[in-house]
C-alpha cells in the first residue's frame, strides 16, 4: 500500500508521512530524484519523540492514581491525575507543533487542493 502523497502543481510531489519531495528531473523523461530535508526531519523525530515521553510520564501518574484509590488515599491519587492531565497538555504541545510544521512545509510547496 503507498503512503499518502500530495500533489504540488505539476512538477513534485510530498509525501505527508516522509516529509520527501519528489522533483522530476526536468529533460529527463519521468525520472525522480527524491530529496529528504534533513532538518524537517529531525524535527518530526523530536516533536514525536517528546510527546512520546510525555505520554508514558501520564500513563505512570494515572497508574500510581489508581493505586493510590485503591488505597483510599484520594488526595493523592488527585494530584497524580492533575500531574497526569499536565503530561498529556505538553504532550499535545508536541504534537500541535508537528502537526503544525507540517503544514508550514506544505505551504511553502504552493500544495492547493
Amino acid at each position: 500500500m503507498a503512503l499518502p502523497t500530495l500533489w504540488c502543481e505539476n512538477t513534485f510531489t510530498v509525501n505527508i508521512f516522509t516529509m520527501q519531495t519528489n522533483v522530476e528531473n526536468p529533460g529527463e523523461g519521468k525520472d525522480v530524484v527524491k530529496q529528504v530535508n534533513a532538518a524537517d526531519v529531525k524535527r518530526n523525530i523530536e516533536n514525536h519523540r517528546q510527546a512520546a515521553s510525555h505520554h508514558q510520564e501520564a500513563a505512570q501518574h494515572h497508574l500510581e492514581a489508581a493505586k493510590y484509590h485503591e488505597a483510599g488515599d484520594h488526595g493523592k491519587a488527585h494530584e497524580s491525575a492533575h500531574l497526569a492531565y499536565g503530561h498529556l497538555v505538553i504532550a499535545g504541545e508536541f504534537l500541535s507543533d508537528d502537526a503544525k510544521h507540517h503544514a508550514q512545509s506544505l505551504k511553502q510547496t504552493n500544495y492547493h487542493h
